[in-house]
Parts: C-alpha cells; structure tokens; sequence
C-alpha cells in the first residue's frame, strides 16, 4: 500500500473512530463467509459498525482520535476488527450472543464511557455496564419515587384533615 493510501485510510478510520462514543477490538478471523456475513448482519441490525483493520493503520488513527485510547494499545495483536457504536453495551451483548454457536469473535478490549477494558474477562463487566442515559434515568426514578410517597401521603392526609375538621364541628 502507497503512503498517500495510508494516509487516507488512517484519517477516515480517525473520522469514524471519533464519530462514535464506544469503541470495542475483537478477533473475527478463522469465520468462513456465512459466519462473517451473519456476524456483519447482526452488527447492522444492532446499529455497530464493524471495520476489519490493519493494527498499524488502526494505532496511528487512535493516535489522532480525540479521546486517549492508549490503554488499549496493547491489545492491537493479531488480526483485528473494531466495532464502533453509541450504546456501550451493544457489542458486549452482540459477541456474548454469536459466541454461544461460535468460538470467534473474540473479545480484545474496548473503550465505553471513557474507560479502557482490557481481555477476555472484562467482557462480562461489559455486558453489565449501563450507559450515561440509562444511569440518569435510574437516579430520576430513583428521586421521583420519595416524591411520590410525600405527595401521596399529603393527599390522604387532605382526607383525614377534613374529617378531623367535620368531627370537631359537629361535637359543637
């Protein structure tokens, strides 16, 4: 490959790396054509972008990409894929299900909500892992539901009020 062509896949590969907010690295080789055709399906029905890449190519646009992907340097080993996505457990949950038939793709590292994740046995942990909009919406529910027990106590308290009020009129 000319060094023009290098450069030109390195900055679109930095483009799509910091055009998404989760970046995951997997091994899918060793996948005949109908596995890598159903894994890329399954990838597209999911929202994932997935992208075989050189590790050279891949290290130099992480280098120029936004967020600071060192941590996961060291995973670059091997043949690569990278799967680029909004939701951080996607790719966890993707891999998890097309290893139940499959022994590929295999786990690497990634990088979700600012972290780095590295090794096969950080792909549990993933898998768990909720996204900034889930977590706000637990915590929202979490403030509404005292909320709610106060204003429903307030309201059967209207209730007894009134009836203390009634009772006490009455006896005069």
């Amino acid at each position: 490959m000319k060094k023009e062509d290098k450069k030109v896949v390195i900055e679109t590969l930095t483009e799509q790396v910091n055009s998404y907010k989760h970046l995951y690295v997997s091994d899918i080789s060793g996948l005949d054509a109908v596995d890598t055709q159903a894994l890329r399906r399954a990838c597209f029905d999911a929202n994932i972008k997935l992208v075989q890449v050189k590790n050279t190519l891949l290290k130099k646009a992480l280098e120029n990409a936004t967020n600071n992907y060192e941590e996961i340097f060291s995973a670059l080993k091997g043949d690569s894929a990278i799967m680029l996505c909004d939701t951080g457990n996607g790719p966890a949950k993707l891999i998890k299900e097309f290893r139940k038939t499959k022994d590929k793709p295999v786990f690497k590292a990634a990088f979700v909500e600012e972290c780095a994740y590295v090794g096969e046995d950080q792909l549990e942990s993933l898998i768990s892992i909720k996204s900034k909009e889930e977590l706000l919406a637990d915590i929202i529910a979490m403030l509404q539901a005292p909320m709610q027990n106060v204003i429903s106590a307030l309201q059967s308290g209207q209730n007894t009020i009134a009836g203390v009020v009634k009772t006490l009129s009455e006896k005069e």
